[in-house]
């Protein structure tokens, strides 16, 4: 079983509307670790890791705006080395 990781970084209307809640619901449903976290320019961090299909299944939830309350305006995600987290947690 192939894990990677990737970083994605989603702009737009993303810090207080629970989005990163719920990329940590959408991302544990699918057997992924990491995390997701505010940044200061108002974006959101989200670290995924698994099977590359599942990881695929996040960053589209991610592009096509996450949770109802959002709105994303651009996704941007760059490849990370594997990393070995317990699950997927909110960072702060």
């Amino acid at each position: 079983m192939t894990q990677v990781c990737i970083a994605a970084y989603v702009y737009g209307v993303v810090q207080g509307v629970g989005f990163r809640y719920s990329t940590q619901h959408q991302a544990t449903a699918l057997g992924l670790t990491g995390y997701a976290r505010n940044l200061d320019d108002g974006s959101v961090e989200v670290v995924a890791c698994g099977e590359p299909a599942q990881v695929d299944r996040l960053m589209e939830w991610l592009k096509q705006g996450g949770p109802r309350s959002a709105r994303v305006d651009r996704v941007l995600v760059e490849p990370r080395g594997v990393a070995d987290y317990p699950r997927f947690d909110i960072r702060y």
